[in-house]
């Protein structure tokens, strides 16, 4: 028995011990804290490195404050407010002066731009004319920049200059920043000899495709700093620069939409004027070509070279001008309805092309509303009023009213289309 029970303690003692054993091999290993996964990180997108060109109500960003022009300016009384809007006084003509590259500093630039917005204020000139700053857009940054090529040449080669019997001046201030901006500032007069000429305080500065200039009269002697004002404007042109990069950058342009196919052969009521050009007929192309694209179209070519092409519709109830720049024959623009040239038909808008959903007959302020951040134009030499939207890419719609596009109630009387970045240059020799 004692040897049983010694059987069954030994034996229980083993079952114990490889339970021990058993139980230490199922213990579960030590658990590991797993590491977070860091969140991907979005990289900054690549700053903007295109070309500078502003548009639309971006031109606001060269606007100074009322402050700011009675600190640059001395004599300056109430400051109006800002509008999208530009007076155009020349036809481009101008008195000669010599050197002829002193001849842009009474040229009128805003001539050649295509949008604008503009400041005017009081001076304490007795003739009570007012002093005026234009934000000019033009087409692209070589036109602007060979703008203000022309006005730092100026600066350098008018300081004494001949008008008539006189002897003009120009003294003036030229400032340009470590990103490329350059401004222009300083003291016009302008002497006939006989006692006429006029005296202004004049100002250019440019980035892209903008150009600022401001003029002020101004009597007796200049108390103008044109220092200040050069860096002024130089500033502010930067700041607008940089404003713009930060812009496009969270918001790259789009490339522009490829046109529809069109139908030569449909109704021209149903063609539309778009910044391409007006139905089948596509700016930028050699006249013969824009001609050859609309089939069984009476042709009217003009009796001077340079002058507009007229095509009439087969059915005689349409027609559309052609414009070709002096001396070319590349067709930059195309027009339909009113244009202020002679021999114009009078044919009803329902037959004519249409800008979207805006027609002929229609108001100003429809072509507002459609084609929004465009500047209204009063043309004083011919008594022309406009209205024209723009794109980024130098192309422009220009609606023609009956009066001052500032009411909305004017009455759209012909649409143009043009490729500004055709345009010319003036030369100043």
């Amino acid at each position: 028995m004692s040897a049983l029970r010694s059987y069954s303690r030994s034996t229980l003692g083993l079952l114990a011990v490889g339970a021990v054993v058993a139980l230490s091999g199922c213990t579960p290993a030590p658990q590991t804290t797993p590491k977070p996964t860091p969140s991907p990180v979005e990289s900054a997108p690549e700053p903007y490195a295109g070309p500078a060109v502003f548009v639309g109500d971006e031109l606001d960003w060269f606007l100074p404050s009322a402050e700011d022009i009675a600190r640059i300016l001395p004599d300056v009384g109430e400051v109006g407010t800002p509008t999208p809007s530009l007076i155009q006084v020349s036809d481009g003509g101008g008195p000669d002066l010599s050197p002829a590259i002193c001849s842009s500093l009474v040229y009128e630039p805003s001539l050649t731009s295509i949008g604008a917005r503009s400041v005017t204020w009081t001076s304490a000139v007795p003739e009570q004319r007012e002093g005026w700053l234009h934000v000019l857009q033009f087409a692209d940054e070589a036109a602007a920049q060979g703008l203000m090529d022309t006005y730092v040449d100026a600066a350098q080669q008018c300081a004494q200059f001949a008008y008539g019997g006189g002897a003009s001046t120009f003294d003036s201030t030229t400032a340009e920043s470590e990103d490329g901006v350059r401004a222009v500032a300083g003291s016009l007069v302008i002497d006939d000899g006989f006692g006429g000429g006029h005296r202004l305080y004049q100002g250019y500065a440019s980035v892209g495709n903008v150009l600022v200039n401001f003029w002020q009269p101004f009597s007796g002697e200049a108390a103008f700093d044109s220092a200040q004002a050069a860096s002024f404007l130089r500033d502010q042109a930067s700041a607008a620069q940089k404003r713009l990069v930060e812009e496009l950058t969270a918001n790259p342009p789009e490339a522009p939409a490829s046109p529809p196919a069109v139908d030569p052969g449909a109704a021209w009521s149903t063609w539309d004027v778009t910044v391409e050009g007006i139905g089948p007929i596509v700016l930028g192309t050699e006249l013969d070509d824009a001609i050859a694209a609309v089939p069984g179209a009476e042709v009217i070519r003009s009796e001077w070279a340079g002058g507009q092409t007229r095509i009439v519709s087969p059915d005689g109830a349409a027609s559309l001008l052609l414009w070709t720049d002096d001396g070319a024959t590349v067709v930059v623009a195309a027009s339909v309805g009113f244009a202020n040239v002679a021999d114009e038909p009078r044919e009803d808008p329902a037959a004519l092309p249409a800008a979207g959903d805006v027609r002929i007959g229609d108001t100003v302020a429809e072509a507002m509303s459609a084609f929004p951040g465009g500047t209204s134009i009063r043309i004083v030499s011919s008594g022309e009023y406009l209205y024209q939207w723009t794109t980024r890419e130098g192309e422009a719609i220009r609606f023609r009213v009956d009066r001052d596009a500032a009411d909305p109630d004017a009455v759209i009387t012909g649409i143009l289309t043009e490729d500004a970045t055709l345009r010319r240059l003036p030369d100043f020799g």
